[in-house]
Order: structure tokens, then sequence, then C-alpha cells
């Protein structure tokens, strides 16, 4: 995927593994930003086809994946202000994990989408940085779709 960057930190004693997905979108920052703020429609205005069903309850959205996988997840803010939202997973398998997006104006009508995540173990990181790869393509699939 040319328009997208991709960073893996391995596990240290000093740090945790650190995945980061950058991606270029064919759609303004304002169209971008509004399907990410909208944290209860990730099936089927952010990433669709990736995610299968969103759920909240609360301030918990449970996310059902294509692959049949089910997280809880906090959201812990929606910053209009830095268009950013960001979750964490308390428990299941993890020991830490804290993810945000955030959507940033390319210029040209084009957004850049930033989204990283921290996780423990750092064994995890293998199949984490495989689903964020899916998830940034679903997500520039479904944002440069006419549905955004």
């Amino acid at each position: 995927m040319a328009d997208c960057a991709a960073t893996v930190v391995p596990y240290n004693p000093t740090s945790m593994a650190t995945i980061r997905k950058e991606i270029l979108i064919d759609t303004t920052p304002e169209k971008a930003w509004d399907a990410l703020r909208d944290v209860g429609a990730l099936h089927t205005r952010l990433v669709a086809g990736f995610v299968v069903d969103t759920k909240l309850e609360g301030s918990v959205r449970v996310v059902t994946f294509k692959n049949g996988n089910v997280a809880r997840e906090e959201i812990v803010g929606i910053d209009e202000s830095q268009r950013r939202v960001a979750w964490a997973i308390v428990g299941q398998s993890f020991h830490h994990y804290n993810s945000a997006a955030q959507v940033f104006d390319s210029g040209k009508g084009r957004a850049r989408i930033v989204w990283i995540t921290d996780l423990l173990p750092d064994s995890a990181a293998e199949a984490i940085d495989n689903a964020m790869t899916n998830g940034v393509a679903a997500m520039k699939k479904t944002l440069e779709s006419a549905g955004t």
C-alpha cells in the first residue's frame, strides 16, 4: 500500500511495543473526522468489512471484527480540537493496551490519519500490526467511498 507507512517497535525492558500506521485518504479532513468521532459506527462509517458490528455500552465500545474476535474498548477521549479519539482495552488478553487515531489536514482535500497503539505483552505486536494494516486498508476504502 503506497500511501501507508508503518512502524513496529519491539518490546525491551524499558519500552512496550508501539505500532504506528499512517495513511493518506482522498476525502476532506472534516469528513474523515466526522466518521472517526462517531465511535459507535465503526462498522458502517469508518472500517466497513474489517469491523462487522459496534455497540456502545456507556463509555465502552464493543467491537466485533470480521474474524469473529470481540474487543471491549473503553473510550478514553474524543478531542474535537485535535481531531483525536483515544481508547483502551482493559484486561482481556492484554496487560496494557491503549490506542489513538488522529486526523490531519494533508492539503488538496486530503486527510492524513495517524493511528498509534501501545501494548503489552509485546508478543501480541505481530497480530495487532496485521490487524491494524487491515484496518487502515478498510478505512481508506470506506472513507473514499461515496458513503462518508
